[in-house]
């Protein structure tokens, strides 16, 4: 079984695997860059917030884009745990139907995002030392650090919560409409909102135009799997010229 402290450590070494010290905030979209995870995010309906698929060293990522930017980086911690640290994994739905073993490991999965994205020692050092006691964090102190980091108002509180920063009566307290708060203290509040949709990260339409220049599939079907990324060429799709 799993430890939390396992899970912590996993953390730490996949964040200095990838070049990240242990408090310094993570760009997500050039971390899936870096690991050549094919990621595509579209609008899906329901809980759905995101699945992975493994096969051999290819690894892709489906995102839901109609979850807050936010909520978006924090399932994309989570499927990469799936991806690089769970064992013997090739492919999961999250939030679909699970059994005992697929309760654990999506439970793992949460602990792990939360280490990569919102690690510890971060937390601690952009806290103010009079902040740093049992529910004294000011509120504008926690949307600083959720703008830092590049996440959801409801991850940094379940965060803050973990390390003892937050009684549960204070998290409460917190959890309201945070666009409003976020407007009323001049922040962007992009990251509370949906966005990202049919955005693509990773090298799939250039291994699709590479296979269709070395004339290895046809024009329809190079064509085809731009679609499928929703990419359109308008009038041309029809001739030769894009």
């Amino acid at each position: 079984m799993t430890s939390k402290l396992n899970l912590e450590k996993a953390a730490v070494e996949f964040r200095k695997e990838c070049g990240y010290n242990t408090d310094n905030p993570i760009r997500v979209k050039s971390l899936l860059q870096q690991l050549n995870v094919l990621t595509i995010f579209r609008k899906m309906e329901g809980t759905f917030s995101g699945m992975s698929l493994k096969v051999n060293e290819d690894r892709f990522m489906l995102i839901n884009s109609t979850h807050s930017i936010g909520r978006q980086h924090f399932t994309i911690f989570h499927e990469l745990y799936h991806l690089y640290i769970q064992k013997d994994f090739e492919r999961i739905i999250c939030d679909g139907p699970k059994d005992s073993k697929n309760k654990k490991e999506e439970s793992n999965a949460d602990i792990f995002a939360a280490n990569v994205m919102l690690p510890r020692d971060g937390i601690l050092n952009f806290i103010p030392a009079e902040q740093l006691k049992k529910d004294k964090i000011l509120f504008s102190t926690i949307l600083a650090l959720e703008q830092y980091y590049s996440c959801s108002h409801q991850a940094m509180l379940i965060r803050l919560e973990n390390l003892n920063l937050i009684t549960q009566k204070m998290k409460d307290s917190f959890a309201t409409d945070v666009i409003v708060e976020a407007q009323k203290y001049g922040y962007d509040t992009a990251l509370y909102e949906a966005g990202n949709e049919n955005l693509v990260i990773g090298d799939y339409g250039v291994k699709a135009k590479r296979l269709f220049d070395e004339e290895i599939i046809s024009k329809a079907h190079y064509l085809e799997l731009m679609r499928e990324l929703g990419i359109k060429f308008g009038g041309n799709e029809n001739t030769d010229e894009y």
